[in-house]
């Protein structure tokens, strides 16, 4: 698999700081909400975000978080406090909410299907949650997912963190938000962090649900792209490549817009 270009982290910095302020100046909205996970992805975000010098809420929304999550997370956020001072943050525990929806749903069925559903309405929480300080404060609800996981293998919750007003590294492939991340300065904690979406209550990375690491799905997704095959490919690439296509094609309902039913004219 070939190496990655080199991206010019400065001016890609400047550029999407410049694209936050204008964003936020037309939209006519006071600042940026940002949920914090204590990953690569919401700790870029943030920063980026806070470097417009409109205010920044940082949210903390801990359900059975892991202990390592919570505090690679205060890290950042107490990091960005120091040098930027219109970063706030807070913390929205939302244990109890998640546990009492539990009691109100049902919980018999198809065991893994009901793991997913429960892993992606802690996702659709969070969201909600976020919404909510938008609104009372005036913000955009920034987005912080990655261009392999947003239009590459849809790695994200409909409604949950796919639920966002703006994506600032979008365009972004994850090797690259960790060389933006590494520019600005991060956490070494965080950069050095095995990715997990942390919706499962265990340790389960990434690259355990999705069976390839994000280099493998970036270079699969260039390679598809250039309109590669399966027949292109042996071994572990060619596996990489199957596992590409085969979640890029089922999660197409997330990337796509929502299918409208057209009413021919003459029923109307």
């Amino acid at each position: 698999m070939p190496k990655k270009n080199i991206i010019q982290v400065e001016k890609i910095n400047l550029h999407i700081v410049d694209w936050l302020k204008t964003y936020a100046k037309n939209a006519k909205v006071n600042g940026f909400v940002v949920g914090i996970s204590g990953g690569v992805d919401s700790a870029v975000t943030s920063t980026l975000c806070a470097q417009t010098g409109l205010p920044t809420l940082c949210v903390e929304m801990p359900i059975h978080q892991a202990p390592s999550h919570v505090s690679r997370g205060r890290e950042h956020i107490e990091q960005l406090k120091k040098q930027f001072p219109n970063v706030t943050n807070i913390e929205a525990n939302l244990t109890s909410v998640f546990e009492t929806f539990k009691t109100v749903i049902p919980n018999e069925g198809n065991t893994e299907k009901l793991h997913l559903s429960l892993a992606n309405s802690r996702a659709r929480l969070r969201m909600t949650t976020l919404y909510y300080f938008a609104g009372i404060y005036g913000l955009l609800v920034a987005g912080t997912g990655n261009k392999v996981e947003d239009f590459g293998v849809g790695f994200y919750t409909k409604y949950g963190d796919g639920g966002v007003d703006l994506s600032p590294i979008a365009d972004l492939m994850k090797s690259e938000v960790y060389a933006l991340g590494r520019y600005l300065k991060i956490p070494n904690s965080i950069v050095q962090a095995a990715p997990t979406d942390g919706l499962f209550g265990d340790d389960r990375t990434d690259e355990d649900q999705l069976g390839a690491s994000y280099d493998e799905l970036e270079w699969a997704m260039i390679e598809d792209n250039k309109g590669k095959n399966l027949s292109d490919f042996t071994g572990r690439e060619k596996k990489v490549f199957e596992i590409y296509k085969r979640l890029n094609t089922a999660n197409q309902h997330k990337m796509n817009e929502i299918p409208v039913c057209l009413i021919p004219k003459n029923l109307k």
